[in-house]
């Protein structure tokens, strides 16, 4: 998680929402992204999308089964659709997203009967420092 709050903190530079993912494949970093929205003009340069399309190409499959995610904030709808279809192993967030989110908050994507893959979910990893970037990132904005 640590290195994902870096990845936050990188996109806070850029003015960008902080908030950063990782993906770990046995052990090892395989990705690495923070938001990227605003800067590509891309409402879905996620964090998480970014990783998963980086983690894609790196191992050459769309199917990420023995991957592990870490992200600073929860997932909204279209990552968590996202994280399902690359099928990832375990998903790790850390700041709940009340508003947004769709995993524990909202939609709950990975509950619905729709859902293809749910991943093993591990919530408020890293949670008071996720929570402290974006904190601060919008009070600074205000």
């Amino acid at each position: 998680m640590d290195l994902a709050l870096q990845a936050a903190e990188n996109a806070a530079k850029r003015g960008e929402v902080p908030i950063g993912a990782v993906i770990v494949l046995n052990g090892e970093v395989i990705a690495s992204a923070g938001n990227r929205t605003i800067i590509d003009r891309d409402p879905t340069a996620h964090a998480e999308i970014l990783a998963i399309r980086q983690a894609a190409e790196r191992i050459g499959s769309e199917r990420l089964i023995d991957c592990d995610l870490y992200v600073t904030l929860e997932p909204c709808t279209m990552c968590a659709g996202a994280i399902s279809f690359a099928r990832i192993r375990r998903l790790y967030y850390g700041a709940a997203d009340p508003k947004g989110g769709g995993v524990d908050s909202g939609v709950r994507f990975f509950a619905s009967k729709t859902c293809h893959h749910a991943p093993d979910v591990y919530s408020a990893v890293g949670e008071r420092e996720s929570a402290m970037l974006l904190q601060e990132f919008f009070k600074a904005r205000r």
